[in-house]
């Protein structure tokens, strides 16, 4: 039996969960996410919790309980309290800024970096090195900020680059001094 899968959800008050089949739509006070679940996991809503249940014991029926759970799970915290990624800018002149909607990323390179946000992400550029990424979708927050983090990764002799707020970049030393 799945851990993961069979915990029940606990929706939170102002979030209503709709179920057509497959199809399992969460609104909230932050917006709305749908998402089709495998057809061997049955989702049934009692009172303010939904449980997922799997028809089968196959290996691939289990691996999807969980799977099923946690997307659902992430669905209900997203459309109550959304999800939030915070990168930094680690060198010198390395500098973020917004203009309009859009953020420019000044990373190193001949040219500013310019990128429009995703239907649903929200950019906020708190000080100059430091960029945060908002928004609904757990998925689509995370790829964002993989996104930008690709632009310009840590190096590992300085440490210069766009880095998560807590990731530690693994430095290396660089080469040995003449004897």
């Amino acid at each position: 039996m799945s851990r993961i899968g069979k915990k029940p959800i606990t929706l939170p008050k102002g979030v209503e969960v709709s179920i057509d089949g497959n199809l399992v739509t969460v609104k909230g006070p932050k917006g709305v996410l749908s998402q089709e679940i495998p057809a061997s996991i049955s989702i049934a809503q009692e009172g303010d919790s939904l449980n997922l249940q799997r028809v089968s014991d196959s290996k691939q029926d289990r691996a999807y309980h969980g799977l099923s759970r946690a997307l659902v799970a992430n669905m209900v915290e997203g459309v109550s309290q959304g999800f939030e990624r915070k990168l930094e800018l680690v060198g010198v002149g390395y500098r973020a800024q917004m203009q309009g909607k859009k953020l420019v990323i000044s990373i190193g390179f001949s040219h500013p970096v310019e990128l429009d946000p995703p239907e649903g992400i929200e950019f906020e550029v708190p000080a100059a090195t430091k960029i945060t990424i908002k928004g609904i979708d757990k998925q689509m927050v995370g790829n964002t900020a993989a996104h930008i983090r690709a632009i310009r990764k840590p190096e590992p002799y300085k440490g210069k680059g766009i880095k998560y707020e807590n990731e530690v970049v693994r430095r290396k030393a660089g080469k040995a001094g003449a004897k």
